[in-house]
């Protein structure tokens, strides 16, 4: 889950096709367009021959489903996700974005639809012993910029050098190159990148206690101010898929804990 700062750099849009809903949907059918990022597995990806993947992706196909409407996925850079969504270039953002006071100012959003704690991941062999400003007091930390991760880190360990990058997979890189000593993201983007070859090089430091007002109330659907008919489609989408199973399934599918929270 990320973000409360937003830049006004323009991103450039690839629009990648993903028709939902039923096979015999008419024309008239509802179109709906979802801005997602495609960089930050397992909960958004996309993979070499250009498809998307991951649990935000299946997440937003069942929800459309759900809907009834069809839906097709817009790949937008991070940092102009917000922007973007404002100028009308998609409906609604599914890409893992948290839902914070700052971000409610420029738009509003759906219930979460999962809430997973930041953690601290660093090289096995680092003699950093906790994930505190005092443990990690001079070191460098790799932070994904314009994110409440990097916020985070900006506001609650101040002895640190933040280091940022524009998508997770700059600062792995250099964690394992040891150009950093330590980063931070979600648990669960870290715990997933463990299990990969280059994610070997490391490990969970610590969990850190999220702030309300950096963190946020989870992740939620982000939708344009006064779009409340469709904010609420979502919203009961959501509880929907959580009481019929879909959800469940879903997070089976990728996680072995229940990443909705509490």
């Amino acid at each position: 889950m990320r973000i409360s700062k937003y830049l006004t750099i323009a991103a450039s849009v690839a629009v990648v096709a993903a028709t939902m809903g039923t096979a015999n949907a008419d024309s008239h059918e509802k179109m709906i367009k979802i801005g997602t990022e495609g960089a930050y597995p397992p909960f958004n990806n996309l993979t070499s021959d250009g498809k998307l993947e991951g649990f935000d992706i299946d997440i937003a196909n069942a929800l459309c489903e759900e809907m009834k409407v069809k839906c097709e996925f817009v790949i937008n850079d991070w940092d102009g996700m917000i922007p973007s969504l404002v100028a009308g270039k998609f409906d609604a953002v599914i890409a893992s974005m948290s839902i914070t006071d700052e971000r409610k100012e420029k738009v509003d959003f759906s219930e979460k639809y999962y809430n997973t704690p930041p953690a601290v991941a660093v090289p096995k062999d680092s003699d950093i012993s906790e994930a505190t400003d005092a443990g990690l007091s001079g070191k460098i930390l790799g932070a994904q910029s314009a994110t409440t991760h990097s916020n985070y880190a900006e506001e609650k360990l101040p002895s640190v050098d933040v280091r940022l990058y524009p998508t997770p997979d700059e600062y792995k890189l250099d964690i394992v190159s040891g150009r950093v000593d330590a980063v931070i993201d979600d648990v669960i983007v870290l715990g997933e990148w463990l299990k990969t070859d280059d994610g070997a090089c490391c490990k969970i430091l610590g969990t850190l206690t999220p702030d309300p007002v950096i963190n946020g109330e989870g992740a939620g659907i982000a939708i344009r101010k006064g779009e409340d008919e469709l904010r609420e489609m979502f919203n009961e989408a959501i509880a929907a898929i959580r009481a019929n199973g879909k959800y469940k399934e879903i997070n089976d599918k990728y996680f072995e804990v229940d990443v909705y929270g509490e």
